[in-house]
C-alpha cells in the first residue's frame, strides 16, 4: 500500500542559492536599464496626492501669461518695458530675481541700455544658462545672454534633463562648466549650495496654489501689492501656453517651463532631499524572498511576498514627507519573480496531489501513459461530502486513510489516486478477478470508519472499466459513470457497459424522437403539490413533463428538455403541457375544489407573440378560471433581450392569469428586476432552500428575499423542502407555500388525486 511513487514524491526543487543569485542579478539587470521609470513615476504622482503639502511662499512667480501679453503686448516686448518691471520688483526688496529667458541678441541699443541699466540698479538679477553635452569630446556648447547684460548680473543654470512625457523630476544643485562652476536656479532661488553635477530629486507635493504668483500685467501696472515681495526670491517665466515653453507637472497637467525650476526651489527650501536610489529597496527585497523561500515556511509564502510588497509600497509614503527618497520597482520586481517561482513551484508540486491528503490526484491518473490493458476501478462515496462538513481537516484525511487502507487489503502494492466528492479510483493487476474482488471490498466497507471516538457509516459503490485502448480520461469517465449507474439502480458495483456508444445515433435523433413520442403518448405530465403554509392545505400543483421510452425507460428531462430549447422545438412539448395540466387543473377544481396548476415557460416560448391568446383558447377549451393558472418564468427567460419581450407577460397577467418568477436566486435578482416583470409570486431556489438549517447566508437570503417579496405584494413558494426542520424554519418566516419531496414527490394525474384524497381525509379526521 503506498500514496505516492517514489518520483512523484521528489518534486523538482533548484537550491535556493542559485535561485536567489538568479532573481538579485534580474533585479539589478532590471534597475540598471531603468525599466520601471513608468511605474515608479505612477507611484510617487499617487503618493504626492497622498500627502500634498503647502509651499514655503518664500518663492514669487511674476508670469508672462496670456493676460500679461493680451494688455502689454505680444512677447518679446521692448526691453525698456522689461526694465520697467525689474525695477518695481527691485524697489519691492526681492532677495534674488531670477528670469527664466535668455538675452543671446540685441536690439535696439537705446533699448538695450534701457536694460542694462535696470539690471545694474538692481544688482540682484539672475540670467540663466543653458547647455546641452557636445559630441564625443565631452565639450559643452551653451547659449548665454550677451556680455552688456551678463556683465551686470549673476548666471544660473536652466539645463534640466526630461523624460519621454517632458516631465522633470530631478534637478542638479550645480554644474561645472569650463573650469567654473554655475548654481541652477533651484540652488540660487532656495539659498542652497549642493556639490556640481549632484542632482536631487524634486518634491512635487506642493499645491500648485500655494504658490505665490503675479501676472506682470499687473506689477507693470501698479494693480499688484508688492509689499509681499521683501526679502523673497522673485522668478520671472512664460506661462502662456501660446509662448510655447512647456513642460509636464506630474500630476497635475503642462505648465510654463519656469514650475520645475519653482518645485526644485521649494524642495531645497524644506530641507536637502536624500536620494537612496534603488539598490537599498532590491536589498531588502531580496530579504523578503529569501525568507519566503526557506523550506520551514512553505506555508506563509504567500504572506511574506504579500507583507513585503505591502511594506515596499507603504515605505516612501512615510519617507517622501521627511525628504528621503528611494525607487522601489526593482525590488517590486524581485518580488514579484519570486511569488511567480514559488506559484510554478507549487503548482508543479500540488498540480498532481490532492492538498488536502496529499494523495496523487484524477490528473495524476490521467495523465498516465501506460497500463492500459489494466483494470480501472473507481470507488465513489456517496456520503462523503457529509463526513468531510462533519470533520476537521485532520479527522478528513485520517477517514482518507482509512477508506484507502480498506481499499488496498489483499493488494501488495497499491497507488490511489482520490478526486473531489469522495472519488478514489485504482489500476488493479491484470488478470485479477474484478467482480470477486470488488464484492469483497464492498464488505469491507459495511463496518463503520472510527474517527476520533466516534463511528461513522460509509456508503460505497464501485464502477469498473476492464482495460482498452482508450485515453486514461475517457476510461476514468466511463468508470465514474458506472459508479453512478450503480448508486441509482441500487448496487454495489456495474461495469462500465459498452452498449452505452451505441446510444449516440439515437440521442442524436432525440428532437424527432420527441415529436414522435407525444403523439404515442409517451410523454405524460407529472405532478408536484404544493402546500399553502396557512391553511395546511394542498392548494395545487407544479406540472412537470416526463418521458417514458418503450425501451430506454425513463428519459431524463433536462436532456429532452434542454435539447428542445436549444434547438427551437420547445413550443409543441410547452403546449402540449399546458393543454394537459389545464385539462387535469380543470377537472381537480370540479371534483375537489380551488386548485392552481403552474407551468413553467421558456425563454423561446414567451418570444412568441400568439402566445397569450393560445394560453386564452386553452383556458376556455377547459373551462378553468385564469386565476388558477400559474406560468413560470426563469429569471433569464423573463429578461432575454430587451423591454418589448415583456409585452406578453404583460398580455397574460391582464388575462388574469400569475405568473411566478422561478428559480429566484440564480439569476439577476434584483430590485429593479422584481419591479419590472408583471409577477405575483417569486419561486425560491431549492438550492438555498436545502440548506437553510446549516448555512447561515441561504437562510439570511431565504428570510430578506420572503420580507422583500411580501412588501411587493408577492407571494413566496419554497421548492426543495424534504424535512420538517426545513419545513418549521420555513413557517417562522413566513413563507406561503411549499413544495418537495416532504409534501409530495412527482406522481401521475391518478396519483395526484389519490394524494388529495387522502389529505381531505387525513384533514376530515
Amino acid at each position: 500500500m503506498r500514496g505516492l511513487t517514489k518520483s512523484e514524491r521528489q518534486v523538482e526543487r533548484p537550491s535556493m542559492g542559485r535561485t536567489m543569485l538568479v532573481i538579485a542579478l534580474l533585479g539589478l539587470f532590471f534597475g540598471l536599464l531603468g525599466m520601471g521609470e513608468i511605474g515608479e513615476d505612477a507611484l510617487r504622482i499617487s503618493r504626492n496626492k497622498l500627502s500634498p503639502a503647502n509651499a514655503s511662499g518664500d518663492i514669487v512667480l511674476i508670469e508672462i501669461d496670456e493676460r500679461a501679453q493680451h494688455e502689454v503686448g505680444a512677447w518679446p516686448w521692448k526691453r525698456s518695458i522689461q526694465a520697467n518691471l525689474i525695477d518695481r520688483l527691485s524697489r519691492a526688496g526681492a532677495r534674488h530675481i531670477a528670469l527664466d529667458m535668455i538675452y543671446d541678441f540685441h536690439t535696439d541699443p537705446g533699448q538695450d541700455k534701457a536694460l542694462a541699466d535696470a539690471f545694474a540698479r538692481s544688482g540682484k538679477v539672475v540670467l540663466p544658462i543653458q547647455f546641452r553635452s557636445g559630441d564625443g569630446d565631452g565639450a559643452k556648447v551653451y547659449r548665454h545672454s550677451i556680455e552688456a547684460f551678463a556683465s551686470k548680473t549673476v548666471s544660473g543654470v536652466i539645463s534640466v534633463n526630461y523624460n519621454y512625457q517632458l516631465a522633470v523630476w530631478r534637478m542638479t544643485y550645480a554644474w561645472h562648466v569650463n573650469g567654473r562652476i554655475y548654481s541652477s536656479f533651484a540652488s540660487i532661488l532656495s539659498d542652497t549650495q549642493g556639490a556640481p553635477n549632484e542632482s536631487f530629486p524634486i518634491d512635487y507635493r506642493y499645491r500648485m496654489d500655494s504658490i505665490p504668483h503675479f501676472s506682470a500685467a499687473d506689477v507693470l501696472s501698479g494693480r499688484a501689492n508688492l509689499a509681499g515681495l521683501n526679502g523673497k526670491s522673485v522668478i520671472v517665466g512664460l506661462t502662456a501656453t501660446t509662448l510655447g515653453d512647456q513642460y509636464l507637472v506630474p500630476g497635475r497637467g503642462r505648465y510654463g517651463g519656469v514650475y520645475p525650476h519653482i518645485y526644485a526651489a521649494e524642495t531645497l527650501k524644506h530641507g536637502a532631499p536624500i536620494d537612496l536610489g534603488w539598490l537599498p529597496a532590491l536589498a531588502a527585497a531580496l530579504l523578503i524572498c529569501a525568507a519566503a523561500m526557506r523550506p520551514p515556511r512553505m506555508r506563509f509564502q504567500g504572506a511574506i511576498i504579500g507583507s513585503g510588497t505591502v511594506v515596499l509600497l507603504a515605505a516612501p509614503i512615510l519617507t517622501e514627507p521627511r525628504h528621503l527618497f528611494f525607487d522601489i520597482f526593482p525590488g517590486l520586481f524581485a518580488l514579484v519573480l519570486t511569488a511567480s517561482i514559488l506559484g510554478w513551484r507549487r503548482y508543479r508540486t500540488r498540480a498532481f496531489i490532492n492538498v488536502a491528503t496529499g494523495l496523487p490526484n484524477l490528473e495524476a491518473l490521467k495523465a498516465l501513459r501506460d497500463s492500459q490493458d489494466r483494470p480501472l476501478i473507481v470507488a465513489r462515496v456517496l456520503n462523503y461530502s457529509q463526513l468531510a462538513a462533519a470533520l476537521n481537516a485532520a479527522d478528513e484525511r485520517t477517514l482518507v486513510k482509512q477508506i484507502t487502507a480498506r481499499l488496498g487489503v489483499g493488494t501488495k502494492e497499491l497507488t490511489v489516486f482520490q478526486g473531489g466528492e469522495g472519488i478514489f479510483a485504482w489500476l488493479a493487476e491484470p488478470g485479477i478477478p474484478v467482480g470477486h474482488h470488488v464484492e469483497a471490498l464492498h464488505a469491507l466497507f459495511r463496518s463503520p470508519a472510527r474517527i476520533a471516538s466516534k463511528s461513522y457509516d460509509l456508503s460505497v459503490v464501485f464502477g469498473v472499466e476492464i482495460g482498452s485502448g482508450r485515453t486514461m480520461a475517457n476510461r476514468l469517465g466511463s468508470a465514474l459513470v458506472a459508479a453512478d449507474e450503480a448508486a441509482t439502480e441500487g448496487l454495489k458495483w456495474k461495469y462500465h457497459d459498452p452498449e452505452r456508444q451505441k446510444d449516440a445515433g439515437w440521442r442524436l435523433s432525440l428532437l424527432a424522437q420527441l415529436d414522435e413520442a407525444i403523439e404515442r403518448g409517451e410523454v405524460w405530465v407529472a405532478f408536484q403539490p404544493q402546500l399553502d403554509l396557512a391553511t395546511g392545505r394542498i392548494r395545487g400543483a407544479e406540472a412537470l413533463a416526463r418521458w417514458t421510452h418503450p425501451e430506454k425507460g425513463p428519459i431524463s428531462p433536462h436532456e429532452f428538455i434542454s435539447a428542445a430549447e436549444q434547438h427551437g422545438r420547445i413550443d409543441r412539448l410547452t403546449m402540449f403541457m399546458l393543454d394537459q395540466s389545464i385539462e387535469a387543473a380543470a377537472k381537480i377544481n370540479r371534483d375537489y375544489g380551488s386548485f392552481n396548476i403552474a407551468v413553467n415557460l421558456s425563454a423561446r416560448t414567451l418570444a412568441r407573440r400568439s402566445l397569450p391568446s393560445d394560453v386564452r383558447a386553452l383556458l376556455l377549451k377547459h373551462r378553468l378560471p385564469p386565476e388558477l393558472l400559474t406560468l413560470e418564468l426563469t429569471e433569464t427567460a423573463a429578461m432575454a433581450s430587451d423591454g418589448s419581450d415583456l409585452d406578453p407577460l404583460f398580455r397574460l397577467r391582464d388575462l388574469g392569469i400569475s405568473l411566478s418568477i422561478d428559480d429566484y436566486g440564480t439569476g439577476m435578482s434584483t430590485l429593479e428586476y422584481l419591479k419590472t416583470v408583471p409577477a405575483s409570486e417569486i419561486k425560491i431556489d431549492q438550492s438555498f432552500i436545502k440548506s437553510i438549517k446549516d448555512n447561515r447566508s441561504d437562510q439570511l437570503m431565504v428570510r430578506s428575499t420572503i420580507a422583500l417579496a411580501h412588501s411587493l405584494g408577492r407571494r413566496v413558494v419554497a421548492e426543495g423542502v424534504e424535512t420538517e426542520e426545513t419545513l418549521a424554519a420555513l413557517k417562522t418566516m413566513n413563507c406561503d407555500t411549499v413544495q418537495g419531496f416532504l409534501i409530495g414527490r412527482p406522481s401521475s394525474y391518478s396519483g395526484l388525486v389519490r394524494h388529495l384524497q387522502t389529505a381531505a381525509k387525513g384533514r376530515a379526521a
